[in-house]
């Protein structure tokens, strides 16, 4: 997300195919302009990348951060969903010491 934030904001367009996927379709229907987002996602990219580091850091906060940040990125069809409900499910079964 970070680095096609970055790149939106550089050359107008997403990395990628030239129409954007089908999370565009929430925007658009707010009359977003979806290639006006690069913010957006620099922020998201920014925000998984402090997750990771929790992760791999063992910070105590890193469990609510991801579920939070993990839930407020289902929006995201489909790569960004699909990354959220695997993150949601690892992070529960890490959880209850499943995995």
């Amino acid at each position: 997300m970070l680095a096609d934030g970055i790149y939106v904001m550089l050359n107008g367009k997403y990395l990628g195919p030239e129409k954007p996927g089908p999370w565009a379709g929430i925007f658009y229907s707010f009359k977003v302009d979806v290639f006006k987002l690069g913010p957006l996602f620099i922020i998201y990219g920014l925000l998984w990348l402090a997750f990771a580091y929790s992760i791999y850091s063992s910070q105590q906060w890193g469990y609510i951060f991801g579920i939070v940040l993990s839930a407020i990125t289902l929006w995201y069809l489909p790569v960004g969903t699909l990354i959220s409900i695997a993150t949601l499910l690892a992070l529960l079964l890490a959880r209850s010491k499943i995995i």
